[in-house]
């Protein structure tokens, strides 16, 4: 029999969710550097909104960190030249999502020492909000946790808006991915200084950091160049998934519930991913555009397994032959394993959402190899649910392709896909995969 002890105080976290293996061995791998690909295939649309317009021609030299597509409107962000090289071909390429993207072909100039050479340093101190959002939009940053909302709109809050806290997320609480975790511990001054301007950007008064206690040199790192003013903490969270989902991490760190069908902003909220603050406090003020990122590369089938520096437009083929991977891998993961895309074709390109690269061989995702049978109703997906769902009528509704009962009934809009239910149906039944579907049909039928 296991006692609580009253003077052991629980971290704070949400109701309900999972405990899966996390396999965080790359946790404690520091942050390296990928060599360039001989060609990088560059996409004009990585973020949500309008694809960028290219602005060079084929055959032109292009120099690493120039704008190769600017922003169209507002809703939209520029794409740098990840290397100097010339630009080989421009149009339609395969991308993660199976679609053909608009895309710019760069081959490399390999015995370039690829510094970055276009770059405009700011003062950022200097900058009212309207300029600091328009800098902001310059460099090409959007989420880097993988929804890829552009990080200018997000922190452009209305002026009937108050936000009062800005809710930083370095939960990190997929299975496998670390590079949140060593971009805390690494770059530390720059995310400090990202959220700054974050709060200047979006007016929020406060910054609260979330880290799921699993990742204690992370939290230090941090306490270690806090503000002495308080304006900035760090919160440890118990180590759950999905910790860091937007609602979850929200209610944990302050007990607030969103309402359903609103955004953080109605309950004074705004939040953002610890990468993507890093890099807005590291390329901001050195007036440089989005052209890397760091991703995690793990998983069984990956010999060599880390946390690296990837140029934006690399390929996955050649990024999985730079860290061993085993002729075996034949399933291959963007993200994580749990709310992560496999892909089937190693052709596309890493981009800047890309958050991990995860290999596994023949038969290491049982669930998926050994099929599924009927729902028997044991009823553990609903003891899952982070937002107190029932998974297994929506199943059910699934089978039978009545979708729009699943959403006037059972609120499938709710459902932000986090895979709980998958994850523990002894039934192997893909209900998060249904709600997928289910969502892309009413969309489709709302739309006509």
């Amino acid at each position: 029999m296991s006692i609580r002890l009253p003077f052991l105080k629980r971290a704070p976290t949400f109701e309900h969710g999972i405990h899966p293996a996390y396999h965080k061995e790359t946790g404690s791998l520091p942050i390296q550097r990928l060599p360039f690909a001989p060609r990088l295939i560059v996409p004009l649309s990585q973020h949500i909104g309008k694809p960028a317009l290219c602005c060079v021609l084929v055959g032109q030299e292009v120099l690493r960190g120039q704008v190769i597509a600017t922003a169209d409107g507002f809703v939209s962000l520029p794409v740098h030249s990840p290397a100097t090289g010339v630009v080989e071909a421009i149009g339609l390429m395969p991308s993660a999502n199976g679609k053909m993207v608009d895309s710019v072909t760069i081959r490399v100039y390999q015995a370039d020492g690829q510094a970055v050479q276009v770059r405009e340093p700011l003062d950022v101190d200097a900058l009212d909000k309207k300029d600091l959002l328009a800098a902001i939009q310059r460099t090409g940053i959007s989420g880097l946790g993988g929804a890829t909302f552009p990080a200018h709109v997000k922190l452009s809050v209305p002026p009937e808006t108050v936000i009062d806290t800005l809710v930083v997320n370095g939960a990190e609480c997929e299975p496998f991915l670390t590079c949140d975790h060593r971009i805390m511990v690494e770059r530390t001054q720059d995310l400090l200084r990202g959220i700054r301007y974050a709060m200047k950007a979006s007016g929020a008064p406060r910054a609260v950091i979330g880290v799921e206690d699993n990742k204690p040199d992370a939290i230090a790192a941090i306490q270690a160049v806090l503000p002495a003013d308080g304006s900035i903490t760090v919160q440890a969270l118990e180590t759950k998934y999905p910790q860091g989902a937007e609602e979850t991490i929200i209610y944990a760190l302050l007990g607030r519930e969103v309402p359903a069908g609103q955004r953080p902003a109605a309950v004074g909220v705004l939040m953002n991913n610890v990468m993507t603050l890093a890099y807005l406090g590291r390329l901001l003020p050195a007036g440089e555009g989005m052209i890397e990122r760091v991703l995690t590369v793990a998983g069984p089938a990956v010999e060599r397994p880390g946390n690296y520096i990837v140029p934006i437009g690399t390929p996955l083929r050649f990024l999985l032959e730079q860290v061993g991977a085993h002729s075996n891998a034949s399933e291959i993961i963007l993200g994580g394993p749990m709310m992560g895309m496999t892909i089937s074709s190693l052709d596309v390109p890493v981009t800047k959402g890309t958050s991990g690269v995860l290999a596994f061989g023949k038969g290491q995702l049982p669930a998926a190899a050994t099929g599924s049978y009927a729902c028997i109703k044991c009823g553990e997906c609903l003891k899952v649910c982070p937002k107190f769902l029932n998974p297994s009528q929506m199943g059910l509704l699934a089978a039978k392709r009545e979708y729009e009962a699943m959403a006037e009934r059972y609120n499938l809009d709710r459902c932000f896909e986090c895979g709980c239910c998958s994850y523990v149906c002894p039934a192997h039944i893909p209900l998060v995969q249904q709600f997928r579907i289910a969502k892309a049909v009413n969309r489709e039928k709302a739309a006509s």
